[in-house]
């Protein structure tokens, strides 16, 4: 029968995050292996970097070593009691674990705790106790011990298996080509409410494949936003400076009531009526005695795909106005056959998110919980709910975030080839019958 760990998830998590997003594994369970110093001992020296957990009553206490614990050798140890989610530390000096787990009082001029397993107390000082917020008394009673290896959650395999990810994506995605060719670049729509970093996510996107961190459009930090401009970028490859085969399309946010982003102008903008670098008019939307729209756009001009862009953690925060808008702007992009996904932003902004809960983002227990919000409240089916956590403040790649990004990117291609493959003849001229015959041939 598998020995599990008295703490809880949550626990768990702040503790992992406390001691530098390591892996707990535990060693060592007082109730199952016995209330023996020996015992914890045996099992726990030699083992790496150790945390000892001691529950107390309401309190949980800790002792980490960043050093193995090795019999007769020094090491520094960190001394923390976790009351909620708050943790209260002070430093406790260098011992050997036959100090740390005396089995009676001992005088060291070092140490001013112990852990007595056989007799199930903890000793401390009444300084440490009074820095840790335990109350009065010296000694305290173990109803149980747990002792667990700290293992860094990123190891070389892990991190190997993302750079390879990472290549195999850049390289599709360099080479992709849109569905029949029926056009040379896809156009995709950022939408989302003001500040939800539409703009950094293209600025993100420009980074992985420039190799680089850049900032070419610019991002603001106040709720206004920054995007009052139609903007399409395109985005050329770092490796030899070509064009890559899509286009992002920056807009206005979503406001509520008749703030921001007008309907009516997302419309034109679905339709190819409006050019780069359109000034949008915060009292009227856009006509056709404008004059920059464009009176007779082509497959080309037009948007293939729509994503919408959310902060993560705001789903909680939107206002049943703007819950009904974007569910308003969802049954318009259905009436035009439009596809669209949505985008979650600042993931890494998640309370207790680590950077390996990035790398096996479907096992994310958090990261599920914020999807299948934005699921119910904005009727996004689950498929259509990306991730990703965008560069801000970074000076470097990160290869984790790069591949959260390049898998999202992918998935609005692929968003934008069902669209292709489902408009009518009618709409793509000769080259979609031509598509058809090709296919019937194949089949012969």
């Amino acid at each position: 029968m598998a020995v599990t760990t008295r703490l809880t998830w949550l626990q768990e998590k702040i503790l992992q995050n406390y001691i530098g997003e390591k892996r707990l594994s535990l060693l060592y369970k007082a109730s199952v292996h016995g209330f023996c110093k020996q015992a914890l001992l045996d099992r726990c020296c030699n083992q790496g970097p150790t945390l000892t957990v001691i529950y107390s009553g309401d309190h949980v206490i800790g002792a980490y070593s960043q050093m193995s614990y090795q019999q007769g050798k020094y090491a520094a140890i960190l001394l923390f009691t976790l009351q909620g989610t708050k943790i209260s530390k002070c430093e406790t000096g260098r011992c050997t674990p036959e100090i740390l787990f005396a089995d009676e009082n001992i005088q060291c001029n070092s140490i001013d705790f112990w852990i007595n397993v056989s007799y199930q107390k903890v000793i401390m000082s009444l300084k440490k106790i009074e820095n840790l917020g335990l109350g009065q008394n010296r000694a305290m009673s173990i109803q149980e011990c747990e002792v667990f290896r700290c293992e860094d959650l990123l190891d070389e395999r892990k991190m190997k298996v993302v750079t390879e990810l990472r290549k195999s994506l850049l390289s599709a995605l360099r080479t992709y080509e849109p569905y029949g060719s029926l056009v040379q670049k896809i156009r995709i729509l950022l939408l989302g409410p003001i500040g939800a970093g539409k703009s950094s996510f293209f600025n993100s996107v420009r980074s992985v494949f420039q190799g680089h961190v850049t900032h070419q459009a610019f991002v603001g930090t106040n709720t206004t936003g920054t995007s009052e401009k139609y903007r399409t970028y395109s985005i050329r490859n770092g490796e030899d400076g070509s064009s890559l085969p899509f286009i992002l399309c920056d807009s206005l946010g979503l406001g509520e009531k008749e703030e921001g982003l007008y309907v009516d102008d997302i419309v034109s903008i679905l339709n190819g009526h409006i050019p780069d670098r359109y000034q949008f008019n915060p009292t009227k939307p856009i006509t056709s005695s404008h004059h920059n729209y464009i009176d007779s756009p082509s497959l080309k001009d037009r948007i293939h795909c729509v994503a919408f862009v959310f902060d993560a953690n705001s789903i909680e925060h939107f206002s049943s106005k703007m819950i009904a808008k974007i569910r308003s702007i969802r049954r318009l992009l259905i009436k035009y056959d439009m596809v669209h996904v949505a985008l979650l932003t600042h993931l890494d902004n998640i309370d207790l998110i680590t950077k390996s809960d990035l790398i096996e983002i479907d096992r994310c227990g958090r990261v599920k919980l914020k999807i299948e919000e934005f699921q119910r409240k904005l009727g996004f089916a689950l498929p259509d709910i990306l991730v990703v956590s965008n560069y801000s403040s970074e000076w470097e790649l990160d290869p984790v975030k790069d591949v959260l990004i390049l898998s999202a990117l992918r998935r609005m291609l692929w968003a934008a080839d069902d669209f292709l493959e489902n408009l009518p003849l009618e709409q793509t001229g000769n080259q979609k019958k031509e598509i058809i015959l090709k296919h019937e041939k194949g089949k012969k």
